[in-house]
Formats: C-alpha cells, sequence, structure tokens
C-alpha cells in the first residue's frame, strides 16, 4: 500500500465495489481489526462474515488463537513468520511498506489461503460442538457492534486525571510516613519481601506466617486482609498498595492512551480471552477498573462525555447471574422472590434464618448474600467461612439450611457436575460449551476445581451470551435509526452510551427492551439505569 494516502485510497476504491456487495462472504482472521482498516478508508463492509479465529474459540476456547497455531495445528504447515519479512519488534523493525513487493505478495497470498483452508476445517467443527447457532447468531454479529464501539471511544478529562494524580501522590507520601513510624524502622514497602520480614521477624505480629513455594513470607492482598486486626501497621500497608496501583496503572496511564486524532480513549474489545464468554479489553483494560473502594471509584469520574451537549448513560443487569440460577435450576423459593419483585438477599436471610423478612438484620443480610453468591462459584464450607471470617460450623450450617430452602439449586448443581462427568463439558443456555478435562481427574484438588467450573460456567456463561444478544439488537436498532448517541463501553454487566441530550427519552426504552428481552428466563429481568455528566454518576 502506497504511503501517499490519495494513491492508497484509489487503490482501496478499485475494491470497494467487492466489500459492498451484500451476497459476498468476507472470511478473515480477527476480521474486526480489518474492518477498522478498512473504515480508515472510508469503506464500509456490507459482506457476510466468517472470522476463523472466533469460530476457532468457540470450540476450543483454551488454546491460543493465533493462525501460526492454527495453521500448524490444523493444517500441519507453517506460515511465513512476520518476523521474517520486517524484524523483531524494536526500534529497528521494517515498515510493511519496507518489503519488497514480490516478497509481500507471497505472503499476502499465504496468508489468505491458509484462512480459507482454516475456515473449510473450521466449518464441521463448529457443527460438531453444537456451537453453530451462538457462532452465527451472536459472535459474528457482535463484530461489527465492538468495532463500532472501538472506533467511537470515550473522552476523558485529562486535567481531572493530573489533579487525582497529584492527590495521590500526596496520599503516598503520608501512609508511606506512617508506615515507617508504626514500623519503627526504613524499609521498602514496595518489596514483598521486606514487608514480610517486618511483619513476622521484627514485629511479630502473628507466630506461624505462611511462607511462599520460595519460602519467603507471603504478603498477598488476600493474606494481609486477614491480618488487619492484628496490627494497625496492615491495613496501612494495604491503603499504601492500593494508592501505588491506582496512580500507576490508571490515573497516570490513561491519560497516555489517549488519541492524538480523536482524543479519545479507544480500548480494544476480545472476544476469544475468557473461555466463560465474557468480553475482555485492553488498553486500558476496563473489566478490572475497581470499583470496591471508594478511591477506585473516582476513576469512573474521569470518564466524560464527548462535549456539552451529550450526557453519560449507564445500563446495567441487576443480579443478572442470581436470576439465571433461578431459572435454569426452576427452584420455586427463588423464582417466587424474583416473580414478587422482593430484594433476593433479603429473602434468602429470612429462609436461611427461618425467621420473617421485617426480621432479618444487616448482618443476616450480608452472610445470606455471600451464600447466594458464594454457591453459584461453587464455594463450600471452608470458602464462606473464609470469605465472612466465621467459624467452618456456622457456614456449614448456613449452607446446609440454604439447601434446604433452595433444594433445586442443589439438584441442578449436582446435575451439571454429572452431565460434565459424562459428556467432559457444560453449557450455556445458548450452546456455549465449557470444556473440563479434570473433571474425572483422580486429584481431588484438580477435580473440585472443575466441579466448581461445572457449576459456574453455564450461569457466567450465559449471562455474557445475553448481553452480547443485547449489544447486537441494540447496536442495530440504532444504526437504522440514523441518530447521534452511541453505545461506547460494555463492562461486566453494563452497558455504556454517549447519549445526544435530545436523543434520550427515546433510546432509554429501546436499551431497556433488548436488554431484557436478550435471554427469555422464566424470572422477570431488571435492568437498572442512571446517567450523569461522568460515569461515576451515572453508575
Amino acid at each position: 500500500m502506497s504511503a501517499n494516502r490519495d494513491e492508497a485510497q484509489a487503490l482501496i476504491d478499485l475494491f470497494k465495489p467487492l466489500f459492498l456487495d451484500s451476497s459476498k462472504t468476507l472470511i478473515g482472521q480477527n476480521i474486526k481489526y480489518d474492518l477498522q482498516v478498512l473504515k480508515n478508508y472510508g469503506v464500509e463492509i456490507k459482506n457476510k462474515l466468517w472470522d476463523t479465529m472466533v469460530a476457532h474459540f468457540l470450540f476450543m476456547p483454551e488454546m491460543r488463537h493465533n493462525m501460526n497455531v492454527l495453521a500448524e495445528t490444523y493444517l500441519d504447515y507453517s506460515p511465513i513468520s512476520i518476523e521474517e519479512l520486517i524484524g523483531k519488534k524494536g526500534k529497528d523493525q521494517l515498515s510493511m511498506r519496507d518489503v519488497p513487493l514480490d516478497v509481500i505478495k507471497d505472503y499476502a497470498a499465504e496468508d489468505a489461503d491458509i484462512t480459507l483452508k482454516l475456515k473449510q476445517a473450521f466449518v464441521a467443527k463448529i457443527q460438531e460442538s453444537g456451537t453453530e447457532k451462538l457462532f452465527h447468531e451472536v459472535e459474528l454479529p457482535l463484530i461489527e457492534a465492538l468495532a463500532g464501539m472501538e472506533r467511537e471511544g470515550i473522552n476523558v478529562d485529562v486535567q481531572g486525571l493530573n489533579e487525582f494524580s497529584a492527590q495521590l501522590q500526596e496520599d503516598i507520601t503520608k501512609v508511606d510516613a506512617e508506615i515507617q513510624a508504626l514500623a519503627g524502622t526504613k524499609f521498602n514497602i514496595s518489596s514483598p519481601k521486606q514487608v514480610g520480614e517486618i511483619l513476622f521477624d521484627y514485629l511479630k505480629i502473628i507466630e506461624k506466617p505462611k511462607k511462599t513455594k520460595t519460602g519467603q513470607y507471603a504478603t498477598g492482598e488476600d493474606i494481609l486482609s486477614k491480618l488487619e486486626g492484628k496490627h494497625p501497621i496492615v491495613a496501612k500497608i494495604l491503603d499504601y498498595r492500593e494508592l501505588v496501583k491506582l496512580k500507576s496503572t490508571y490515573v497516570d496511564t490513561l491519560p497516555l492512551l489517549v488519541n492524538e486524532k480523536t482524543h479519545r480513549i479507544h480500548t480494544t474489545f476480545n472476544q476469544v480471552v475468557a473461555v466463560t464468554g465474557r468480553l475482555s479489553s485492553d488498553n486500558p483494560n476496563l473489566q478490572n477498573i475497581p470499583i470496591r473502594t471508594e478511591r477506585g471509584r473516582q476513576i469512573r469520574k474521569a470518564f466524560i462525555p464527548r462535549n456539552e451537549d451529550y450526557i453519560l448513560l449507564s445500563a446495567d443487569y441487576s443480579q443478572i447471574e442470581l436470576r439465571i440460577v433461578a431459572s435454569i435450576s426452576g427452584d420455586p423459593n427463588m423464582c417466587e422472590a424474583f416473580n414478587l419483585g422482593k430484594d433476593i438477599h433479603t429473602a434468602t436471610a429470612a429462609k436461611v434464618y427461618g425467621i420473617e423478612e421485617s426480621e432479618v438484620t444487616k448482618e443476616m443480610r450480608y452472610k445470606a448474600k455471600s451464600v447466594n453468591f458464594g454457591i453459584i462459584y461453587g464455594q463450600g464450607a471452608f470458602g464462606l467461612a473464609d470469605n465472612l471470617n466465621i467459624p467452618r460450623a456456622e457456614a456449614k450450617q448456613l449452607i446446609d439450611n440454604y439447601f434446604a430452602q433452595y433444594g433445586s439449586i442443589k439438584t441442578y448443581m449436582d446435575n451439571e457436575i454429572n452431565f460434565a462427568k459424562e459428556h467432559g463439558y457444560v453449557q450455556t443456555l445458548m450452546g456455549r460449551r465449557r470444556w473440563l478435562k479434570d473433571i474425572n481427574s483422580n486429584n481431588a484438588t484438580v477435580r473440585s476445581y472443575a466441579e466448581r467450573n461445572a457449576i459456574n460456567a453455564p450461569i457466567q456463561g450465559s449471562a455474557a451470551d445475553m448481553i452480547k444478544v443485547a449489544m447486537i439488537n441494540i447496536h442495530n436498532e440504532l444504526k437504522g435509526m440514523n441518530i447521534k448517541s452511541r453505545m461506547i463501553l460494555q463492562v461486566h454487566d453494563e452497558l455504556v452510551f454517549d447519549v445526544y441530550k435530545p436523543e434520550l427519552d427515546l433510546i432509554k426504552p429501546i436499551i431497556e427492551k433488548h436488554m431484557k428481552e436478550a435471554l427469555p428466563l422464566n424470572v422477570p429481568v431488571e435492568v437498572g439505569m442512571g446517567v450523569g455528566v461522568n460515569w461515576l454518576e451515572a453508575h
């Protein structure tokens, strides 16, 4: 492709009629990338799509999906590597434009040929794995919606982030001084080894501290969280770590990701990373923005509408995984609670403790909530006791009471494990499969991990499928309406929109309708909505 924009455009224009022919199928490996490149030259693809990377993810989710691996695995062929053409990554790496035409034509032709051969090999595998409907009705149509969201991007308040960074630095310096004073000696708080020595050798806050495989003291967040009551220094160290992580991972990094041309951040959404079917994102990873702490939530404040004529709208599913559990298991008590619009955790607490809902205390509700969510991740008495910091006997009693009231959920769990043992996989409501090679392992630890996945994968995967269907239908309807508002983010069970203010009342019912109707359940689906001048306020 010529470096001269006009020459490149003229060449692309020759092929334009081909890309506008809706009767033809465009086959690609990671086709979303190609859609973006062609869009840079004003080409809006109208072909049907067929993506070998996405197809492979559906029938072999736990493997790698890059073309070289696929060619070697399924075609017994090793393609020309990109490094042979342009060298290894670094300052000396060439551009594709530097490669002689006769060399690059062979590379490009091989690329196309391999992609076609992979497609031919994968058609039968998609059918055999029972994921044909999921592929054609969810994953392929989703590509266009994701490409649109990536292209749109989101505006960020760079000045606000810079001010927040300065504030965090002040807090870090202050907490650092407090920690050193509590320790009574100087040490490097960012060194896990030195933290361990201070806590367990110097201050001796507990008698038998845990050690890692390398023999040094374990000082991970999970360990320190349980030791907070042993010495005031522990809470300060956790505080310090949160401050440093927020500053380096998000507050200082987000401004660097702002695109020079659009002045927005353009995250990349990945369809082929999380084996549950959930989307993930890179540069930045929006799924991991912390929301449990007040400081973490402040990062969402930096995400703002494109200008003053717009407002952010957040729409998220309420307790969708529990609603899916109720629907799949058909448990009468849980279905009744949802059908009557009750607070599910209060209703659960009343059942588990054998009292009226009006008598449920805040602590009881909190424990019931932990059981509700713990159960769908296959958590047992040991995990629940650890989570709630209660005796194992109390945790066991809670779980026993839970299953006495929600017997169909226990039946669902047993059935999923038995199905996995017999077939080697479990599947979502839409047929997405999670293969569990260790489900019949002789190693109890390995087997129990697979059993937990057997319980959770159909639930989490169904929630993932559900929001994907909603995204496709929302994208298609908004596109057909020719309006200014755009869907811009997807995070867990939440969709975020950059809405032109005069269109707000027009698109709210559209979003709610498609989110509620994406996957028919036997219980009502609830969608919460909020608007604001930033993502924090909207959420």
